[in-house]
């Protein structure tokens, strides 16, 4: 008889699992999920206040999107697409870039947002050649920023970290500052900054040479390198019109942002004169129901590159029909339930219960993001911004006393705390506005807690 997970842990057997360090405490085991609730096998139900890593848009056990799969099972898994053309695939594009709107009209669908990324470069490349611009290969990013875990979005990511375990493994991409608003230098304020940060891309640029930059990725919302930036909104603009100059191609990083997210279906819709020319999505794209990635690109782009002998390139998974059907059933949930605006109204509610939070707590810093794509900055003083130690270990202790209360929080300590430290704080866009009362209650108990396990520091 196969032990349960439960008698096998009870036993004390070795754990095959490489996420988990050795000697570190045993995670609860997930039973079930529904709605915005999580409960683990002892029955203790938890708030997935983050979504996961915000990917469960809709919530979990949603009945139209378990259907959806069941029905497109019981017709065909798996076909390739070297054999096949499938509905689900052709309908999942068809919705996914009518939402996404005019210049993004072809979708090429893949396993998650590192698929996505390296499918978005590729393309981007194979765009260039096809227009006699062979010399542009460099991809510029931000620092910080992540684009996703495989070698070439690592080269792209702004990770010093990262850069120092798997840096001498592929060539790192040239990287500008990115715009922070809660820290900015001395003499700036964020909007100045911000221009400063528009600048320094225009340099770069023209330091590596403008025929050899082939692309700029940018999250247009933050995600967990970040912490939910949002720059000013001229920045946007600054970027567009830099890129249109050189001839360089915009790449948004909506893997985070997209899919009603930030309270519209692309967050790249709340800057309508920065509009990209590729982006990608995945995580709410099939909210956490299966993998799924996509590169949304302009039929100009897709054209090209099809004319001039096809997209080079593909994965096992492209275009999968179950993925595809689940996604479609997810798009088709958010749009019948009109959950683009509800993240809108309810990111406005959370905004103001987590600053009635903070104006009660000495270590909630900053609090920022767009609709239910929000961070919270921790610090040990506020009027310094400093963060605390690392064997302080703030915000993993800040997560374990949520936790304890029924809150799942995702957190990020970017590059060993260079950068700062934070929780985001995006629940499924199902979200309710007494849920995210209960969420933000949680939140000031879980921080009040650990302000009385840490000193207060002196001025």
């Amino acid at each position: 008889m196969t032990p349960s997970i439960a008698s096998h842990s009870e036993r004390g057997g070795p754990v095959q699992l490489f996420y988990q360090p050795p000697g570190a405490a045993r995670r609860p085991v997930v039973d079930r999920g529904q709605g915005i609730y999580l409960w683990d096998s002892s029955g203790k139900r938890y708030i997935d206040a983050s979504s996961g890593p915000i990917a469960a848009n809709i919530g979990h056990g949603n009945l139209h999107v378990i259907e959806a799969a069941h029905q497109q099972m019981r017709k065909v898994s798996y076909a390739s697409r070297a054999f096949f053309e499938n509905e689900a695939n052709a309908l999942l594009a068809d919705a996914v870039t009518e939402l996404a709107g005019p210049g993004l009209e072809r979708a090429f669908f893949v396993s998650g947002g590192s698929e996505a990324t390296e499918s978005a470069i590729k393309l981007a490349r194979q765009f260039a050649v096809s227009q006699g611009q062979g010399g542009r290969w460099k991809v510029l990013s931000r620092n910080p920023s992540y684009h996703g875990s495989t070698l070439g979005a690592m080269a792209i990511s702004g990770d010093p970290v990262s850069e120092a375990m798997f840096g001498s493994m592929a060539p790192l991409a040239p990287k500008v500052p990115a715009p922070f608003t809660y820290r900015v230098p001395d003499g700036h304020t964020p909007e100045s900054y911000a221009h400063w940060c528009a600048d320094a891309l225009e340099d770069t640029i023209l330091r590596e040479g403008p025929q050899t930059v082939l692309a700029f990725f940018m999250e247009p919302v933050g995600g967990l390198a970040t912490g939910a930036l949002v720059a000013p909104d001229g920045y946007y603009r600054r970027v567009r019109e830099i890129c249109s100059r050189h001839g360089v191609l915009l790449v948004f990083d909506e893997v985070m942002s997209g899919v009603g997210r930030c309270g519209s279906f692309l967050a790249a819709h709340q800057w309508p004169d920065a509009r990209p020319d590729i982006v990608t999505l995945a995580k709410g794209l099939a909210a956490g129901y299966t993998p799924l990635g996509a590169v949304l690109a302009s039929r100009q782009i897709v054209d090209a590159v099809a004319q001039s002998g096809g997209f080079m390139h593909g994965f096992t998974y492209a275009s999968n029909p179950l993925s595809c059907a689940i996604g479609h059933a997810v798009l088709q949930e958010t749009v019948r339930g009109k959950l683009v605006a509800n993240a809108a109204a309810m990111g406005a509610r959370l905004r103001e219960r987590l600053q009635e939070v903070q104006q009660g707590s000495r270590v909630l810093g900053d609090i920022r993001g767009r609709g239910l794509l929000m961070a919270i900055e921790i610090v040990a003083d506020r009027d310094g911004k400093t963060i605390f130690p690392a064997e302080t270990r703030a915000i993993e202790r800040i997560v374990a006393l949520a936790m304890e209360r029924g809150l799942l929080l995702y957190s990020r300590r970017t590059a060993n705390g260079l950068f700062g430290e934070w929780l985001m704080v995006a629940p499924p866009l199902i979200t309710d506005a007494g849920q995210i009362d209960a969420i933000a209650g949680l939140i000031g108990d879980a921080l009040a807690a650990f302000e009385k396990e840490v000193p207060a520091r002196g001025p």
